[in-house]
């Protein structure tokens, strides 16, 4: 039995299923004060690193550079201080501190943090934001993760269901989650 057309065929399934994982490519330039500033977690994918991770924030803050207002470095460099509490929005504060890099040639929505002191490196996208940039969508290109974002750690009920129809809207049929936030 020949077994080459199928073993194409599973090859040819497996490289669809990718594609259709994959995360849209932004399509809109992001602000640069994205990357400055609170962003509260409003919504996720689940992920085995944010297990049990209440009240989640980052905080971002502008690296050297000569002055620049939009917070980010002349070489596009950015720190993040992220806060996750266990169990409730009240817990036991996790604190870990990284630097970020927006992507050239990505309008600023493409950007990569380092972790562990540059050990690994994940590439994040922003493909959305609110108009007034109270909210962001931020996700990994492999299109396995999803994050709401807010200026806001409660966001307004309309608002809250806009952007979530949004994450539908660009393919995430996973399950969300609500961390609780102390706000």
């Amino acid at each position: 039995m020949n077994r080459t057309p199928l073993i194409a065929l599973f090859a040819g399934l497996l490289a669809a299923g990718a594609a259709l994982a994959a995360a849209p490519q932004p399509t809109k330039p992001v602000s640069a004060s994205f990357y400055s500033g609170r962003w509260y977690e409003i919504a996720r994918i689940p992920n085995a690193g944010q297990r049990d991770c209440q009240a989640p924030e980052s905080q971002f803050a502008r690296l050297g550079g000569s002055g620049d207002v939009s917070f980010v470095s002349d070489q596009g460099e950015f720190s993040v201080r992220q806060v996750c509490r266990r169990g409730s929005p009240v817990g036991a504060a996790k604190v870990f501190a990284t630097r970020g890099r927006i992507l050239p040639g990505s309008r600023n929505a493409k950007f990569e943090m380092s972790f562990f002191g540059g050990i690994r490196k994940q590439e994040y996208w922003v493909l959305d934001t609110a108009p007034d940039g109270a909210w962001a969508l931020m996700a990994t290109p492999g299109g396995n993760y999803i994050w709401l974002l807010s200026r806001k750690a409660v966001m307004p009920a309309g608002a809250k269901a806009a952007a979530i129809a949004r994450i539908r809207a660009l393919g995430y049929g996973q399950k969300l989650e609500f961390p609780a936030q102390a706000g």
